[in-house]
């Protein structure tokens, strides 16, 4: 580590200071982390005869999870051709790229979803593709840095992606949460009466972990009934 990456680390030390006291009120998943996920999801479906389909799947960080699928059947799918792609497409079309019988036991996903312009139809081009108890898992961002722009759409909590995958969709919840809280400021350009201010409950990564308990045809958004897609949760009520 650089002298100028000791020094901002330093500084981003000291600036946390006033964070310290409290606790973050969202726990990251039990199991699906963004420290966890790669190992949990290789040990549950690197297995003879599974089927993965890794959404995003182009070498562009330096990583490549082709390796932690070596035992299944991996198949890597993005925008665009690159390392690691074997087939290059649109996610809103998803199941236009594959046989009618395809399905795949796990589809999963890392920084994609905030870059999809329609994630709402992104979700259900997935569930199209998933065997039924087959599992998706979704790692995008709830607060992070303006990247890839002009395509850097949304950004999601833990309750939005499962507002995604829900269970009208024919989706259970197996592990949710946030990961990695961030400690922020209001910056120097920001209006007079925010300049500075902590801001706090900020998390990097949100991560969800699903699984298709029955198959559903001709999904309709309008259609779905307010409580299969926030589970029975409301608004808070005015005190």
């Amino acid at each position: 580590m650089g002298v100028s990456a000791r020094l901002a680390r330093l500084y981003g030390a000291l600036a946390t200071l006033p964070f310290r006291a409290r606790r973050s009120q969202i726990a990251p998943p039990a199991r699906v982390s963004h420290g966890q996920w790669i190992g949990y999801l290789s040990q549950a479906f690197n297995k003879p005869g599974l089927n993965i389909l890794e959404i995003g799947a182009r070498n562009v960080t330096g990583i490549n999870l082709r390796g932690h699928f070596s035992e299944a059947q991996y198949t890597g799918f993005d925008f665009y051709a690159g390392e690691n792609v074997d087939v290059v497409g649109d996610i809103h079309r998803l199941s236009t790229y594959f046989a009618p019988d395809q399905r795949f036991d796990l589809i999963f996903c890392s920084a994609v979803f905030e870059h999809l312009h329609m994630p709402w139809v992104a979700a259900v081009e997935i569930q199209k593709m998933l065997k039924l108890g087959g599992h998706v898992f979704v790692e995008t961002h709830f607060s992070f840095s303006s990247h890839e722009r002009p395509w850097h759409f949304f950004q999601f909590s833990e309750m939005g992606l499962r507002a995604l995958f829900n269970e009208a969709l024919g989706f259970d919840l197996v592990d949710a949460g946030m990961s990695n809280p961030i400690a922020g400021f209001f910056g120097p350009e920001a209006e007079p009466y925010l300049r500075h201010q902590p801001v706090t409950e900020l998390y990097c990564h949100s991560e969800i972990l699903v699984r298709k308990s029955r198959e559903v045809t001709g999904f309709d958004w309008s259609k779905v009934a307010l409580d299969d897609v926030v589970g029975g949760t409301r608004y808070p009520p005015p005190r």
